[in-house]
């Protein structure tokens, strides 16, 4: 069992792990705070006003001239862009090190436009089993639609990985940490082998947020946040992103601007405002997580824990050699249970809500056969280690001892 805590990991606990590119030269909570917003702004207020504007005006023909041949930086039409928009994404974009950042109405808009903008019949794509099962649908079922094939193969293979890239292949897909078994991946190889065979890379990196690692550090081409996770922090919005460089994402932008899957100005503004605390949050979410993952990991009533930060997790030497810390989320199976006494835990827990989704400020508890694999059969929940006796729990930011004594309890109940 894990006894350090992962907010006091640096660099200095990574040897032989060098990333590609230097980290921005801002620390985390300056770039949170000031990233993507103008000096003086609008009103000469401290924040960002709200631009709940469809359209923009142009003074003259001239100001229109000026715009559309490229000499001037400004917004034309609500599902082009929108001064919030320009600001929350400066900050993602700095947060994860990246040249750019294009930000969406949810975490799923995001993966879909950035696959739909780099994909084309007869394409194929590469995909690590372990993911949220929304992102394998669309993938297996609805790309499968347009005459895009994907092939799966088991979390963290790389030589499976390896032998499924066919002339036809354009990305490489994995989430890391991935959900809901927190299996962390080797970033430097899942990069080197999309560089090796000329592959694009996109890492889902919602469980780790940029405050636990920058996938793009790594040589990793996209990196998608479900920003209504961790980013919003509050439970109180929906919202995606891409990151990566300006080039590989001017397609992605523009296609944006045709499907029109952006966000309200007002969901921009709860993005901008529930980053500005992202690193302090971070921190008590490792904290909280590290904490309850060590007491699950000694209670007689849990059989298995998944949590990167313990040793005992199949790939937590992968984590401490890339992550700065390991986040809040959970799972854990009970010990001789079936699915209605592991319902009865989730029941007796009296501080976190039953809910799906993860990362606010308030702690979360779900029976994932029930919640999200509700309509699968016992065969397809076998098939992606969904057992009738797993439990997820997304630590809030509660006072770690609560979570823990109210956990306790209802174990024992």
């Amino acid at each position: 069992m894990a006894t350090g805590s992962p907010i006091d990991m640096d660099a200095k606990s990574t040897p032989n792990r060098t990333p590609s590119q230097r980290p921005p030269q801002r620390g985390i909570s300056t770039a949170s705070v000031h990233a993507g917003e103008l000096r003086q702004k609008p009103g000469d207020s401290i924040t960002d006003p709200i631009f709940c504007a469809s359209t923009f005006t142009f003074a003259s023909t001239d100001d229109l001239l000026d715009y559309v041949e490229g000499r001037s930086q400004r917004e034309e039409y609500g599902r082009y862009g929108n001064p919030n928009e320009k600001s929350v994404e400066g900050k993602l974009a700095e947060l994860d090190n990246a040249e750019s950042a294009i930000v969406y109405s949810s975490g799923m808009a995001a993966i879909v436009g950035l696959l739909m903008a780099k994909l084309n019949a007869g394409d194929e794509i590469v995909f690590f089993d372990q993911c949220y099962h929304r992102s394998r649908e669309f993938c297996a079922k609805h790309l499968a639609r347009f005459g895009v094939v994907t092939r799966q193969v088991p979390t963290g293979d790389f030589a499976a990985m390896e032998a499924a890239i066919k002339p036809a292949t354009k990305m490489l897909v994995s989430e890391s940490p991935t959900n809901p078994h927190l299996t962390t991946v080797d970033l430097e190889q899942f990069a080197a082998i999309g560089k090796a065979h000329e592959v694009e890379t996109l890492i889902d990196a919602t469980l780790a947020t940029p405050y636990n690692i920058r996938p793009i550090d790594w040589g990793v081409d996209y990196v998608l946040h479900s920003a209504t996770k961790y980013m919003g922090g509050h439970n109180d919005l929906l919202a995606g992103v891409i990151c990566g460089s300006k080039e590989k994402l001017e397609s992605v932008r523009s296609l944006r601007g045709i499907l029109g899957g952006v966000n309200s100005p007002h969901n921009l503004y709860l993005l901008e405002r529930g980053l500005k605390t992202f690193e302090l949050r971070m921190q008590r979410h490792n904290e909280n997580g590290q904490r309850l993952a060590e007491f699950l990991d000694a209670h007689p009533r849990v059989a298995r824990v998944y949590y990167p930060g313990l040793a005992s997790h199949p790939s937590h030497d992968t984590a401490v050699a890339q992550m700065k810390g390991f986040g809040g989320l959970i799972t854990f199976e009970v010990a001789d249970a079936d699915w209605k006494e592991t319902s009865r835990i989730v029941d007796a827990a009296q501080i976190p809500r039953i809910a799906p989704s993860l990362g606010g400020v308030e702690s979360l508890i779900e029976q994932p056969l029930v919640m999200s694999y509700f309509s699968y059969s016992p065969e397809q929940r076998q098939q992606f280690g969904i057992a009738d006796n797993m439990i997820r729990y997304s630590c809030g930011i509660e006072n770690g001892d609560d979570l823990i004594a109210d956990l306790k309890q209802a174990l024992e109940a």
